[in-house]
């Protein structure tokens, strides 16, 4: 490895679960629950908006504590996928 060079990070096998479900939805809209209907971790939302993986999308006026996000360039870059034309 170069001198100054570190690699950007890579997302965890829970962040790219979630982003992944982003890649066939609308605007890469990403889901609050998982497959089991489990709320995903706030933590690892977070963790992704953080990053630039994902973005805050819109607001729920009914749960303002749940975060309804969207998948980004930079994300589907993390996991690999080809940007959206």
């Amino acid at each position: 490895m170069h001198a100054g060079k570190s690699r950007p990070p890579r997302p965890s096998a829970a962040q790219q679960a979630w982003l992944r479900r982003g890649l066939d939805q609308p605007g890469g809209k990403l889901p609050l629950f998982d497959e089991n209907g489990r709320l995903y971790s706030a933590r690892t939302i977070r963790s992704c908006i953080a990053r630039g993986w994902a973005e805050p999308w819109t607001r729920n006026p009914i749960k303002p504590d749940w975060l309804i996000c969207r998948l980004t360039t930079a994300g589907r870059a993390a996991i690999g996928a080809r940007p959206r034309e």
